[in-house]
């Protein structure tokens, strides 16, 4: 069986500069062998969390809708790309919201002390994160930095690696910039071959 990856697209312009940077990614995870399920997170019909808290004691949460079928795909998954844009100097709305919804782990985790993901498999997954931000400005990539390390933390799929690109006001389309789209491919590609080689020591 295939390592499985999730791409996730915190945009909502599928043929925009951060879906091209993901779809690179993709093709290079894809190259290593792995099988990839793309999502457009801002796409999807899902309200925020409303900390109604019944994921307290109970492995999921009351409100069912495009996020419910994640939590199970979560558990399953060997890695993570996140792909965004960077909006007032973080991760996007529609992502952010999708990401909290996840307290769902986060209690399972740190409240009640049982992660949903055994150690052995930690130690498999890794996650990708892509981005691009408009302005070349000091520290553009921080805040997004700072939560998704928090989110591979409390899902137990730490960040590995990321690919950043700044400017983009002025570079218009990341295309002409090759090398980014390169980096992109090789570090997707280098990500799902480690995760293979540490299943295949495990299995």
């Amino acid at each position: 069986m295939r390592p499985t990856i999730i791409a996730l697209l915190g945009s909502p312009l599928v043929g925009g500069n951060t879906a091209k940077l993901l779809n690179e990614a993709i093709r290079g995870a894809e190259d290593a062998g792995c099988e990839v399920e793309k999502v457009v997170v801002p796409h999807l019909k899902f309200r925020p969390c409303m900390e109604i808290l019944h994921c307290v004691e109970h492995e999921t949460c009351r409100m069912q809708d495009d996020v419910t079928p994640f939590y199970e795909k979560f558990r399953e998954m060997d890695g993570l790309i996140i792909a965004a844009p960077i909006m007032t100097m973080g991760i996007p709305g529609a992502l952010k919201s999708f990401m909290d919804r996840f307290q769902v782990y986060y209690m399972a985790k740190y409240e009640r002390k049982q992660s949903f993901i055994p150690p052995d498999h930690r130690a498999v997954r890794r996650m990708l994160f892509l981005s691009i931000g408009g302005m070349d400005i000091p520290n553009d990539f921080d805040g997004a930095l700072l939560t998704v390390k928090a989110f591979g933390e409390i899902i137990d799929c730490p960040l590995w690696d990321t690919v950043l690109r700044n400017d983009m006001d002025t570079i218009k389309d990341i295309t002409t910039r090759p090398e980014v789209m390169e980096e992109a491919y090789g570090k997707a590609q280098e990500m799902c071959t480690l995760i293979g080689k540490d299943r295949a020591r495990k299995e």
